[in-house]
């Protein structure tokens, strides 16, 4: 593997360098990594399971595996450029995400990060990478959880981030909703009041500034037809002339269930979704989406056969507590920002 990440490295190093003026293209990604856990006991984490001698056997070994697998798929999303921003979920903690950029091949390519912990019982926080040659932040914060129905439930913060591409000021939303786990109907009000919160934020910039650019990722633990994306936070599938809308990038994956960025049994869901303001569709003259779409990143490596369900399945780093040895259980998603007339040099 380390002979392909730094062949890659090289193709995509010598690329970067022949860039020429004109139409510039910045891909923005979100991956659900799967536990990204160092070996380190951490007293005020719920990290027990991922030590040596916890239910995992967790190592180093095992440890350095998945933060170069995480990196052949962050180098490979880019294809000729690699991501100018990614939002990541299921990272523990910062030096995770240290040795993430500074010890593997994505060392070669400037990403600086934005994370902070949060109050998660699991100890999984999201986070977000950027070059800092492209992108340049102006302001980032966590917009806290706290769900006054169940006051002692503890979940991931929602990342903002606001920042500037070229003269372009975009705003970004990294997201890592409740799960389902102990029940749909019993856990959809989290869910709910998350996207809540996060409408809440986008009606805000739109009251500031009805064509402020704004993209929502992450992992929601919900479909695009489930109420708290369709109904709570709005994000609709249709494009509509007019501003101040958000449109899910996503939803034309919904219907399909033998596509999706996750399996459950033998259906595919689209729980990690890309979400973007109207004003960043069918804009020709400043920044905007490639082909108003957004896509699923699945080379044949993230997959592995699925005995049981039929098919295909996400290759996983984890089956329950059995090591698998693979990447996630998530797919990665992707969208093309592309600004005219400029270079990314």
């Amino acid at each position: 593997m380390r002979i392909l990440l730094t062949l890659i490295v090289a193709i995509l190093t010598s690329h970067l360098c022949a860039q020429q003026a004109g139409e510039s293209t910045y891909r923005v990604m979100f991956y659900n990594v799967e536990n990204l856990f160092d070996t380190k006991d951490d007293t005020l984490k719920n990290d027990d399971e991922f030590l040596t001698e916890g239910e995992r056997h967790w190592d180093n070994h095992k440890f350095y595996k998945k933060l170069n697998n995480t990196a052949k798929v962050i180098i490979s999303v880019g294809e000729w450029q690699v991501p100018a921003m990614v939002g990541l979920c299921e990272i523990e903690n910062r030096y995770v995400l240290n040795q993430l950029v500074y010890e593997t091949p994505l060392k070669n390519f400037g990403y600086s990060i934005i994370h902070r912990e949060s109050p998660d019982w699991r100890g999984i926080d999201v986070a977000m990478l950027y070059r800092k040659e492209l992108f340049t932040p102006d302001t980032f914060f966590i917009i806290s959880v706290h769900f006054p129905f169940d006051p002692n439930s503890a979940t991931r913060d929602i990342l903002y981030v606001k920042g500037r591409l070229d003269d372009d000021t975009i705003h970004l939303f990294i997201n890592h909703w409740p799960s389902r786990y102990g029940g749909y109907m019993e856990t959809k009000p989290k869910r709910e009041f998350v996207a809540g919160l996060v409408r809440h934020k986008v009606d805000s910039l739109f009251n500031e500034n009805p064509e402020n650019k704004i993209i929502i990722m992450g992992d929601l633990n919900d479909g695009p037809t489930d109420e708290s994306v369709s109904g709570v936070l709005k994000a609709l599938p249709e494009t509509v002339d007019s501003c101040c809308r958000l449109i899910n990038l996503m939803a034309q994956y919904d219907a399909d269930k033998s596509i999706g960025t996750l399996k459950y049994h033998e259906n595919w869901d689209v729980f990690d979704q890309v979400i973007v303001s109207s004003s960043l569709l069918n804009d020709s003259t400043g920044l905007h989406i490639e082909e108003d779409k957004a896509l699923i990143f699945k080379p044949d490596y993230l997959l592995e056969k699925d005995d049981r369900f039929m098919g295909e399945k996400p290759f996983r780093t984890f089956n329950g507590f059995d090591y698998n040895g693979g990447f996630s259980d998530h797919l990665p998603v992707y969208v093309d920002l592309i600004i005219i007339g400029k270079n990314t040099n």
